[in-house]
């Protein structure tokens, strides 16, 4: 078994109503550490797990997040600390850090 094959992680998906990003808020990461495709799953679904983040988009190659979430329920802080606990399995060390926020509707990445 390879080591990708052994790394495998299935990205998650939410879903969720357009209505629900006419609340949000987008939040653009920069995101380092992202080796593989694997990575931007664990990335994404570490993001995913939060309570109040409705929808993300995780870009490996560009090492950018962009996640929709109520302000009301998660902050930006704790996006961050989200992707830097992704790899906490001891052979992933993910960074992340706020580049922007924007109302949700204007990303079009997500919706």
């Amino acid at each position: 078994m390879s080591s990708a094959e052994h790394c495998r992680v299935e990205r998650l998906e939410k879903p969720y109503d357009s209505q629900s990003l006419d609340r949000a808020v987008a939040a653009y990461l920069v995101v380092g550490g992202m080796g593989c495709e694997n990575c931007a799953n664990r990335v994404n679904n570490a993001l995913l797990t939060l309570k109040g983040v409705i929808a993300a988009k995780v870009y490996r190659e560009e090492g950018i997040a962009i996640v929709a979430y109520q302000p009301e329920q998660v902050h930006p802080e704790a996006l961050v600390k989200a992707v830097q606990g992704a790899g906490q399995d001891g052979k992933h060390h993910y960074i992340a850090e706020l580049l922007d926020l924007s109302p949700a509707r204007k990303a079009q990445e997500i919706g």
